[in-house]
């Protein structure tokens, strides 16, 4: 009854997040699904696939930093517009990688430069545009999400466009051996890559700021900033120089921009950078490297792995959307949003616990690794959808998409050291013979990581507190 006064067309927006994150997950996993094939036909070692991973990882950190606050400045439509243009032809060139890879090797040959292999160096520039685009996708989605939600909805919210990490994650191993087997690994990249421009046109066609959208009720713009916080009311508006609150600038903004270095003179800005540094790793692991595990550990690869992966990915559903849910529990029973959402977290930072025993138990069978890896992954995506939450949470809008892509760089730098030092191990055990040990050590981390996260971000933000600028 009251969805049906108020209206529901915020729920629009995360439909076009949802699927726009879909899309952002298609692209960015097929590498990895064709990697045994791949690292077959252009023998690729371990390190040579951790370092196209890494390159990837590097450049999405670097551009996080600078996509957040790129689409502060250019405003929410304009930013996304520009990402997904970007990504959808980072992740179509892939399929030129061999020419590319040629081609530069032979100019820094000119200058007596040594480069990878072509192969690696094609790839490599690939992933270096791919990632340039995909960095602004969750900057984009969740400074839309603060946009078009009140505080008490904006977890449940991330949780929903989130799990389209999730689904492009199921439909990339349903699809991806199938359209290498018959239309070859070019066409995988070339397929799933245009799919970017379709959604494209929906976006342009439904998306405006709440103060521009004429689809949107009063009602609903009403509700949607019913528990933000007064605009600040600086000194330029009060002169009459600066904008004009009543005249379309929406609470929760704010005048001008937030630098870096102000950012991160905040306990809050470093609580969310370390909950990203420690995590994202973790995800970019278990994406970037089970087909690899799989092939090593139970000699899968090709349409063989369809079914596990879609399985365990079909698992993060559950994890990235009841994760989004779950504050809402605790803040029934009186507990502030914060709180709340700090002691979700922590019960969701026990459960990769599991994960410890993906390896002595995997010689069950390898249905045992994918069930405890996809509780592990599960868990993950319910901890994302509130650790970005906890940014809309503490910062004004205008700063929002700033922090979301420092903690974004961060996430990446993490995801860099986690590949780079799971390239080593798993060629320096392979060997020794003993490739299940380097599996086992990452694991191991995987499954730790979150805990270690949560305390340190309660230690440097033990009560909410919202960051004053």
């Amino acid at each position: 009854m009251l969805a049906a006064k108020v209206g529901n067309y915020r729920w629009t927006i995360v439909a076009l997040l949802f699927f726009a994150t879909t899309v952002n997950y298609l692209d960015r996993q097929v590498l990895s699904l064709l990697q045994p094939t791949l690292a077959e036909k252009y023998n690729w070692t371990n390190n040579d696939y951790a370092n196209i991973t890494s390159v990837f990882q590097f450049m999405y950190a670097i551009s996080m930093l600078f996509a957040g606050h790129i689409i502060d400045k250019l405003g929410t439509k304009k930013g996304y517009t520009w990402a997904i243009i970007i990504w959808s032809i980072g992740a179509l060139i892939h399929a030129a990688a061999i020419p590319m890879g040629r081609s530069f090797n032979t100019i820094v040959g000119l200058v007596g430069i040594s480069a990878f292999s072509i192969s690696v160096v094609g790839f490599m520039i690939g992933r270096i545009v791919l990632a340039l685009g995909e960095a602004g996708n969750f900057p984009a989605a969740i400074k839309a999400t603060a946009e078009y939600f009140p505080k008490k909805e904006r977890s449940f919210a991330t949780g929903i466009f989130n799990s389209g990490s999730n689904v492009g994650a199921i439909l990339a191993p349903l699809t991806v051996p199938w359209i290498e087997l018959n239309w070859g690994w070019e066409a995988a990249f070339i397929v799933v890559g245009a799919v970017g421009f379709l959604w494209l046109f929906f976006w342009l066609y439904y998306y405006e700021t709440p103060e521009k959208q004429k689809r949107l009720s009063a009602a609903e713009f009403g509700y949607i900033n019913s528990d933000k916080d007064p605009l600040p009311v600086s000194k330029e508006v009060l002169k009459g120089a600066g904008p004009d609150p009543a005249a379309g600038v929406g609470p929760d903004s704010a005048v001008g921009k937030v630098s870096w270095v102000k950012l991160l003179s905040f306990k809050q800005t470093w609580a969310f950078v370390f909950g990203k540094f420690m995590t994202d790793g973790v995800w970019w692991f278990f994406l970037f490297w089970l087909p690899a595990y799989l092939k090593a550990q139970y000699g899968m690869t090709g349409t063989q792995i369809m079914l596990p992966l879609a399985v365990l990915y079909s698992m993060t559903m559950f994890g990235s959307i009841g994760g989004g849910w779950f504050p809402a529990h605790f803040m029934k029973q009186g507990l502030l949003p914060y709180d709340a959402r700090m002691k979700a977290m922590f019960v969701i930072a026990l459960i990769p616990l599991v994960v410890l025993a993906a390896q002595p138990l995997g010689g069950i069978s390898y249905w045992m690794p994918v069930l405890l890896i996809g509780i592990g992954a599960s868990a993950h995506q319910a901890w994302s959808a509130n650790i970005f939450t906890t940014v809309s949470d503490m910062f004004p809008q205008r700063a929002i998409g700033s922090v979301v892509g420092i903690g974004g760089m961060a996430g990446g730098i993490g995801g860099v050291l986690v590949s780079k030092t799971g390239g080593a191990l798993f060629d320096h055990y392979k060997a020794l013979g003993h490739v299940q040990t380097g599996y086992t050590i990452m694991f191991s981390f995987c499954a730790v990581a979150y805990i270690i996260a949560w305390v340190v971000m309660k230690s440097l933000v033990p009560r909410m507190k919202m960051v004053e600028i």
